[in-house]
């Protein structure tokens, strides 16, 4: 008997990933924690464990195949030469895994195969149906009460179900997300992915609309009296992956929320005291410098336990108000950019963040995230000042209710104690949805922030 090779759900808002790897090759034997290959979602490539000890019979999905997750995509048996019944030898590559049954099912497979299964159908009538119907609306997930029979007395049968779902669309969950929110009718729609299954990259393509005729030339002759010619194509990047869960989000986003940006300055002068003054006393124990994300997720943290309302997130037509504090850094990586969080950031001392965060950003840029790392954060920390930026306008990471903007800081002339003097300035630029949250709520928020950062010793309070 050969068991399935599991293409594994990995984080709660993956529906497909992509085989990058084959670690172990058909005959090789396999101990259960073995890593049998590698698999990139939209936003890290992770390893995949073997569940067994075994041999890996049959690969079914190549390197670079995009399949829905729970797909099989290989079998494992018990020795290296037990036979493959026929059916086993050559499934298709990501249909659904099968449950494997208990004994008892298996006893009572042989009746159930020889006469109609009958329950109640959405009217509180009888509905037959017969096994392998019931076999293929399930593989298939679909309520087979919404399929028409027409076997012996209106009996639903295989060919039924296979008709119902050849009519319907196949499209992934996220694809159907995308298409709901750019207006695309799938229908309309022919997809490139296992199966035919449209995926979210055909329907981003069907949302782009394509340019009618040529671009006129515009603009005075040259020198030499020509005209100007047409701009050629340098390169062509797709958008998949990770840069089409990008523009798939900043859209959301953008039409989405009420945003509205707030910027404050912000004497930073204590504060680059007290970073010089922990680099030197937590080297030690760190083994690294203490960096400016630390601190700023730190002092973040303590001010959505105090404002609650901006750590928040809007689901229909109801406002929750989150228990859990995840502060995200939006990071840049060779993939694109990417949002991982520090988990209950606000019942972590400064040590256990700043190693939080190293760690974070090293598996972030490597592709190596964790599955869940790059999801459920509350609020989210953009900084460009080591680019010398000031100030700038970040986009909410939807859902979420506001995302702070920090730019670099500088040394300027200020007015400090009624004197000009030379101060560690820097700007921060608040970004909050007014659909949750009002101006004077937010810029208390962002005064909060404002006062922590001047006043750094305050996060012992």
């Amino acid at each position: 008997m050969a068991y399935e090779v599991i293409l594994p759900k990995l984080g709660q808002t993956v529906e497909e990933s992509r085989i990058v790897e084959w670690l172990k090759q058909e005959g090789d034997a396999v101990d259960r924690g073995d890593v049998l290959f590698t698999v990139e979602t939209d936003k890290a490539v992770l390893d995949v464990e073997a569940s067994r000890k075994g041999y890996l019979r049959k690969i079914l999905a190549p390197e670079g195949t995009m399949l829905p997750v729970l797909s099989v995509v290989g079998l494992i048996t018990r020795t290296a030469d037990e036979p493959l019944d026929e059916d086993e030898a050559s499934p298709e590559a990501g249909s659904p895994a099968q449950p494997q049954p208990a004994a008892a099912e298996q006893a009572e497979a042989p009746a159930e195969a020889t006469a109609p299964s009958a329950a109640a159908g959405t009217d509180g009538e009888r509905l037959f149906a017969s096994p392998r119907a019931r076999k293929a609306a399930r593989e298939h997930g679909i309520a087979i009460d919404n399929v028409v029979g027409t076997g012996p007395n209106g009996r639903i049968i295989e060919r039924d179900v296979m008709a119902y779902v050849t009519a319907q669309p196949k499209a992934t969950p996220v694809a159907q997300h995308v298409a709901a929110n750019l207006g695309v009718d799938l229908s309309t729609l022919s997809g490139t992915g296992p199966r035919g299954r449209i995926t979210k990259r055909d329907v981003l393509a069907a949302g782009v609309p394509e340019t009618v005729g040529a671009p006129e030339t515009v603009g005075a002759p040259e020198p030499d009296g020509g005209v100007p010619s047409e701009a050629g194509v340098l390169t062509e990047v797709p958008v998949k992956g990770v840069r089409a869960v990008i523009m798939q989000r900043m859209h959301e986003s953008h039409t989405t929320t009420a945003p509205v940006t707030l910027t404050m300055e912000v004497d930073a002068t204590d504060f680059v005291a007290l970073r010089e003054r922990l680099k030197v006393s937590l080297a030690d124990k760190l083994g690294f410098n203490l960096s400016y994300n630390d601190l700023l997720i730190k002092l973040a943290a303590k001010a959505l336990r105090d404002f609650p309302y901006i750590n928040a997130r809007l689901v229909g037509d109801v406002i929750q108000h989150l228990d859990a504090v995840h502060v995200g850094l939006a990071i840049d990586t060779d993939r694109g950019l990417l949002v991982p969080h520090v988990s209950d950031a606000d019942r972590k001392g400064l040590v256990e963040i700043a190693k939080d965060v190293r760690a974070m950003v090293e598996r972030t840029r490597t592709g190596r995230s964790l599955p869940d790392e790059l999801s459920g954060g509350t609020f989210t920390i953009t900084n460009l000042g080591m680019y010398e930026v000031d100030g700038f306008t970040p986009i909410i990471n939807f859902p979420e209710t506001a995302i702070l903007g920090v730019g670099r800081i500088k040394a300027m002339p200020a007015v400090h104690n009624g004197e000009i003097a030379v101060r560690q300035m820097m700007w921060l630029s608040l970004t909050f949805d007014h659909r949750l949250v009002d101006g004077a709520p937010a810029a208390r928020f962002m005064q909060a922030i404002k006062q922590l950062i001047e006043e750094p010793y305050l996060l012992l309070a």
